[in-house]
């Protein structure tokens, strides 16, 4: 190291702020908190790991390998740190900004922890009994993993636990058929109505097609357009590769035995597709038994929880896996397949479960769900048990639960007024915004609005960034009432702004006589 390199951050910031990168050098200050001019390596993966971002982030590689060279507690000195960084620094900087989707994780992960131990308790349903192989799972495993769009993960439970993804299948087999085949072709063979009947229900709408492609007959016709003309083992082979992109390149499996399973208790779904093939709703030239073939083969794919989270994350994201930066899906397709999870994602529990969960939602008889919060995060919820609809019991509840902790309804929004808390904005965030509310409330005269504003416990002495006061404001316009009110609520008449102002002096300069003898009558 040169000479000139080896000055101690904290005797040469102005210098070092001329000859080095900003960013760089504001990161390596924010770390460095005891002002020693060096930081560990165990100072970074602190602050890394406390975001949610694991260090087998793909997107960390190159630094998290620079890394490897050091100790915990080794010094890293600042153009050491600079180094290390430079291949990853957007997300780097990212981390340490805490300008990820869900700023506070900790805070979040500690709530849903606590909504998993409390649904943990319900013992409720049954496993399913139809497909002999589902009926042997063990029925006490419960998972639950998060990936939000930014790549921020934790999963609890069994997420480890390989589980067969079942109806899961669906919604990616209709995102591939509409990449394949476009919106138009795909919808000349399948609808996109609830169909109001159960999942394997023998029976079609009015012009001869499956109702949607969530349920069995919609999605045995979506496996009928997945590479048609090539052969069911490489038309298999792509399907696997894609869920491995999906899951951000993590190694997919396949159940041989619920294959073999599925196929021989298959009756319904072949009735389902001699059903369609008599009113010449498959494309032409479709071979029936191999494309029945084909979606027992997807059904019994097998992943966990920490794998299907990042499936749904990335629906979330757009298309795009949030941990690789690759894009599966246009976000056409992706916003085709939301809209049908949100009206036929549950079987016949859809719609309960769009009035009280909001959100797009993909269940399967093995007892797993896949919940998508758009533009924030993917979820999956695994336990066996599972409700006469199908769906798994606890995953149920635990959806429900995380709505009523979180406002992620699609609909939470609409007055604004919501008291629940926001995964997406940290409580610094919250808290400025009311202040600002407030302030600007009594710049308007509007009383009403400070009254429900003071009781949600908003500051009534809180200033903007030039520190300016709600008082401040109220002086300076003109609005009496308002003064009289915040005086009545014991407000800090003394305060002064960054130009030196109390209230007083506000009133005083624009004239606003009854204000004035109001503040000195107080201050006296």
């Amino acid at each position: 190291m040169q000479d000139s390199e080896q000055t101690s951050i904290n005797t040469s910031t102005g210098s070092l702020l001329n000859s080095r990168d900003e960013r760089e050098l504001r990161l390596f200050l924010a770390l460095d908190k005891e002002n020693q001019g060096f930081i560990t390596r165990r100072d970074l993966f602190r602050s890394i790991k406390q975001t949610g971002i694991c260090l087998e982030d793909l997107r960390l590689k190159e630094s998290i390998k620079s890394l490897d060279s050091y100790e915990d507690t080794d010094p890293i000195s600042y153009p050491e740190f600079c180094q290390i960084i430079r291949p990853n620094i957007s997300l780097i900087e990212q981390i340490l900004q805490a300008n990820l989707i869900i700023p506070e994780f900790t805070e979040t992960r500690r709530v849903i922890e606590q909504l998993f131990e409390t649904t943990k308790l319900i013992s409720d349903g049954e496993v399913a009994s139809y497909i002999p192989q589902l009926a042997r799972v063990a029925p006490e495993q419960y998972a639950v993993s998060l990936c939000t769009i930014d790549g921020q993960r934790f999963s609890l439970g069994d997420y480890q636990t390989d589980f067969c993804i079942q109806s899961c299948c669906k919604p990616i087999n209709y995102c591939l058929a509409l990449e394949e085949n476009g919106q138009e072709k795909v919808h000349k063979h399948v609808g996109r109505e609830p169909s109001g009947r159960g999942f394997n229900e023998l029976t079609l709408n009015y012009e001869g097609k499956p109702h949607n492609p969530m349920l069995n007959a919609g999605a045995i016709m979506c496996c009928s357009l997945i590479k048609p003309e090539s052969n069911i083992a490489d038309r298999f082979d792509y399907v696997m590769g894609q869920w491995k992109a999906l899951c951000g390149g993590a190694k997919v499996g396949f159940s041989n035995s619920v294959y073999l399973s599925e196929r021989s208790t298959a009756d319904r779904n072949f009735a389902l597709g001699y059903f369609m093939r008599e009113n010449k709703a498959f494309p032409e030239n479709t071979d029936l038994i191999a494309t029945l073939e084909f979606y027992f083969q997807c059904c019994s794919i097998e992943v966990n929880t920490e794998q299907m989270s990042i499936v749904a994350a990335t629906l979330a994201n757009g298309g795009v896996c949030p941990i690789t930066g690759k894009r599966i899906f246009t976000p056409k397709t992706v916003q085709n397949c939301l809209s049908l999870m949100s009206s036929c994602g549950m079987y016949d529990f859809s719609g309960e479960f769009a009035f009280t969960v909001g959100l797009p939602a993909k269940s399967g008889v093995s007892g797993a769900i896949m919940i998508v919060v758009p533009n924030v995060m993917g979820i999956s919820t695994w336990s066996p048990r599972v409700d006469r609809q199908g769906n798994s019991v606890r995953g149920i509840a635990f959806c429900k639960r995380l709505v009523e902790a979180f406002n992620l309804h699609n609909y939470d929004n609409l007055t604004g007024l919501s008291e629940k808390k926001d995964p997406r904005r940290s409580r610094l965030d919250i808290e400025t915004d009311r202040v600002i509310a407030m302030i600007w409330a009594a710049s308007k005269g509007d009383l009403t609005a400070i009254q429900r504003l003071m009781a949600r416990g908003v500051d009534i002495n809180g200033a903007d960034y030039d520190g300016r006061t709600p008082l401040h404001l109220a002086s300076s316009e003109g609005h009496t009432h308002i003064v009289k009110y915040l005086i009545n609520h014991n407000v800090n008449i003394n305060l002064k702004d960054r130009w030196g102002n109390t209230p007083l002096d506000d009133a005083i300069q624009n004239n606003h006589q009854e204000i004035i003898k109001l503040l000195k009558s107080s201050t006296n």
